[in-house]
């Protein structure tokens, strides 16, 4: 049995959206709503957050609320890094999508020598940099910073000096960078992508299982792939943002996108994910309840949440 630590990051400074930092208490309301002993029975810690600093002027509007943002990573570093430097396994519940980057810098200050592969499950590419964002918002560039990717080539946007040394301190956190490669990344349900990260994707050959490809396959063959294509990794991080799901299941999410997976595939495929040993941290993202009906799409993530802690305590 594995010893699980739930880390709530309520955060919502990355997003251009407000109401995602509510999402984790929205899956608390949801486990609640179905009766459930989970919160009661899991180890929680909650991250303190920057989020004092919507109230505040943008200062970089090429990566809005970037000094924020590093704190946030600096902070989810650090408890990452101590859960799992205690034998813990760590399943975040995380607002936007932007602290993903601290928690993959978390794992590689715990492993600094290891490599770690990515398993990211979401309807965008998260590889935008302040060169080349269209709106500035830090959701959209987690992974650029953990692959520590400027895409010079596809600059669209001047930056002043300040932003250069926030950017690259950002990128440099655990003074580790870059902190993953591009091999080591693989997308599931990516079907949202702006030119400047098509042509990183297609430059680096990064792998996509589509929507299509996933219900052709199904998720047990695609669960073997994406296991396979990362076997060379020594550990492996799954991030799930409930926008890779259809927004007929729920809009409850900042950045809904047509013609995602279901509930049912996103579970299963998580599910059979974490099988591996080598898998080592689990994270849930962009649930916002103020879009939502009901709390549907917490729901959703709850019944996923649930079924993956029983994986790890029944399997690993």
């Amino acid at each position: 049995m594995i010893n699980i630590k739930v880390l709530e990051v309520k955060s919502e400074i990355g997003a251009g959206t407000r109401g995602a930092s509510l999402g984790p208490d929205a899956v608390k309301i949801a486990a609640l709503d179905f009766g459930s002993l989970y919160f009661k029975k899991e180890k929680t810690i909650e991250v303190p957050n920057e989020n004092r600093v919507l109230f505040e002027q943008v200062k970089q509007p090429h990566a809005k609320r970037i000094r924020g943002t590093i704190n946030m990573y600096t902070r989810v570093s650090k408890f990452v890094k101590k859960t799992l430097h205690s034998n813990h396994f760590p399943i975040v519940l995380a607002g936007d999508h932007s602290t993903a980057g601290g928690t993959i810098a978390g794992i590689k200050a715990e492993f600094p020598n290891h490599r770690l592969g990515v398993v990211w499950i979401d309807a965008h590419a998260d590889i935008h940099s302040p060169y080349t964002t269209p709106s500035g918002n830090l959701h959209g560039m987690s992974l650029a910073v953990s692959l520590g990717e400027d895409n010079i080539d596809n600059k669209i946007n001047t930056l002043d000096d300040t932003t250069v040394e926030l950017w690259d301190e950002l990128k440099n956190i655990g003074e580790i960078c870059p902190k993953i490669k591009w091999k080591d990344l693989v997308y599931v349900a990516v079907r949202e992508v702006e030119p400047a990260e098509a042509d990183l994707i297609k430059k680096h050959r990064v792998r996509n299982f589509t929507v299509n490809e996933l219900r052709k396959k199904g998720v047990d063959k695609a669960a073997v792939e994406i296991l396979s294509y990362l076997d060379h990794c020594d550990l492996i991080y799954v991030s799930f943002d409930v926008d890779s799901m259809d927004p007929k299941i729920s809009m409850g999410t900042g950045t809904p996108v047509p013609n995602g997976i279901t509930e049912k595939e996103a579970g299963n495929l998580i599910l059979r994910l974490v099988r591996s040993r080598k898998v080592c941290c689990f994270e849930i993202v962009e649930i916002n309840p103020t879009l939502d009906k009901e709390n549907q799409m917490a729901e959703n993530a709850f019944e996923i949440l649930q079924k993956v802690s029983n994986q790890l305590n029944n399997v690993l």
